[in-house]
């Protein structure tokens, strides 16, 4: 996982709640402090956060945890990292090492990708009337932006960048239903509360589109692979790739 769960909840509650909502005062105030707040208890919490204990409690329901006792468990263990691809003293240095690595990156797709599996996804879509297009962080974003490339081509679909909501739509799918996941280490369902969906994930249709992994769920019926070097700055550039690549596709279809 490029991703621990706690910047996975957190800051998809950000971009899904408002600004002065009681979970996104929470929310901020947790990413503000993690380095303060790993012992902390839930009355100390709600008197930082200045909410109630059971605001607290509401909280952690409401972005997917089962209780203050997980919340507690992921600040202890959380790890936040980010990648530099250059070290060179020289802002144009900087940029062309940069540049050439995103380059890569795309010219790695386009390589490994396999259009029929490409044209066979734009076939279902066209098919399903019920598709909904997910990923995390990143990935989400990518998730949107084919939602918005599908929807100036008259094809409606769905996508959340809640966490929560997420895990909510896929456990209301069944066969009538097409999930397309975007998941750059192909991991998506490995996040604990996505997993235990396991026996509804049978149901529907499941593309998942990530860089080539040893395994996948048994439950994912396709797989679009590509190849990649794993890493934070450039995956979001392949995924997003990827995407305008199906509705370019797509609109060759209607």
């Amino acid at each position: 996982m490029l991703y621990g769960k706690l910047p996975i909840v957190f800051l998809s509650t950000l971009a899904s709640e408002k600004k002065d909502s009681t979970n996104s005062q929470i929310a901020t105030y947790l990413l503000n402090h993690l380095d303060d707040i790993k012992d902390i208890g839930i009355q100390e919490m709600a008197k930082e956060c200045s909410v109630a204990m059971s605001s607290i409690s509401r909280f952690c329901k409401e972005i997917g945890l089962n209780d203050f006792n997980e919340l507690r468990e992921l600040l202890i263990s959380i790890k936040m990292n980010f990648e530099q691809y250059s070290s060179s003293s020289k802002a144009k240095n900087r940029l062309e090492e940069y540049s050439l690595k995103v380059k890569e990156s795309i010219t790695m797709v386009e390589k490994s990708i396999d259009m029929q599996q490409i044209n066979a996804l734009c076939k279902e879509i066209q098919k399903y009337q019920q598709v909904g297009i997910f990923g995390l962080l990143k990935a989400g974003a990518v998730a949107f932006n084919l939602q918005s490339d599908l929807l100036m081509l008259g094809k409606q679909t769905y996508s959340h960048i809640s966490y929560k909501q997420q895990l909510q739509y896929i456990s209301s799918t069944n066969e009538d239903d097409l999930l397309i996941i975007f998941s750059y280490t192909g991991c998506y369902f490995d996040y604990p509360d996505i997993s235990t969906l396991k026996n509804k994930l049978k149901k529907p249709q499941i593309w998942l589109i990530s860089s080539k992994q040893e395994s996948y769920p048994d439950f994912i019926d396709h797989v679009i692979t590509f190849d990649s070097k794993r890493d934070q700055n450039s995956h979001p550039y392949q995924l997003q790739f990827i995407a305008s690549l199906i509705a370019q596709e797509y609109a060759r279809r209607i």
